[in-house]
């Protein structure tokens, strides 16, 4: 495992020109998309910032609701970054009108995708309907939170029965750095609609503590067992603090 100083340079992002960037799963994605825009913005390039399911809305000059594409553009020159969606309910922007997407999807420079919720857990499975994985996507981040090791399904869990179900243990049993391994590098779980095109990396958040980088490096061993011997295309771990 290397320390790098940057998600681009970790994500090996830094020469692309149009990446589509979209982030599954739980534990910090809208935070993890913020950092990844924040990058962008030093390093010159002006990200636009959407979702195809729900995320929160913030009374920022960056952020916008009901956008038009002009719109999009204008606050994406000025501010460096721009946040969109359509208005939802309870405060928050939801996918934009199919036009509106199309434009954004054709712009220059870096779009960053919110494609899943979790109601701010820190590991979860999908249900029928999700992620929403965009076929212009390039790249999926499979979101974790280390805090969720040694904590019950129960407590830690978004759609708890199925992660439940999926991993054959009772709801109140302790989530291990296995289990998490195993979630990440399912077709049912982590992967679950990505292509072959996408470049798909598992992000392991909240790595605050030695404690829990201790977590991530069990799990990091998992995943490298899970690998061995199966057709799986590239898959890389990335490691990541608050």
């Amino acid at each position: 495992m290397h320390i790098l100083p940057s998600l681009t340079e970790a994500l090996k992002l830094s020469g692309q020109t149009r990446p589509r960037i979209a982030a599954v799963g739980a534990g910090g994605k809208t935070t993890l998309l913020k950092r990844l825009a924040s990058e962008y913005q030093m390093s010159g390039q002006k990200p636009a910032v959407i979702t195809t399911t729900h995320m929160k809305a913030e009374d920022s000059p960056q952020f916008l609701t009901d956008p038009s594409i002009e719109e999009i553009m204008e606050v994406r020159e000025r501010e460096g970054c721009v946040f969109a969606g359509a208005g939802a309910d309870e405060g928050k922007i939801r996918i934009l009108p199919p036009d509106v997407l199309a434009a954004v999807l054709e712009l220059d420079g870096p779009v960053l995708i919110e494609a899943d919720g979790a109601r701010r857990l820190p590991v979860k499975i999908p249900a029928e309907h999700e992620p929403v994985l965009l076929p212009q996507v390039t790249c999926v981040l499979s979101v974790y939170g280390l805090d969720a090791v040694g904590r019950r399904i129960e407590e830690v869990c978004f759609r708890a029965e199925r992660v439940s179900d999926f991993l054959h243990k009772d709801m109140g049993e302790i989530l291990e750095p296995e289990d998490i391994a195993m979630l990440a590098m399912s077709r049912r779980a982590g992967r679950k609609g990505t292509s072959g095109h996408m470049q798909y990396v598992i992000v392991l958040n909240k790595a605050d503590t030695d404690k829990r980088q201790e977590s991530a490096l069990d799990i990091w061993r998992q995943i490298e067992k899970r690998k061995s011997g199966q057709e799986l295309g590239e898959v890389k771990v990335l490691v990541s603090a608050r």
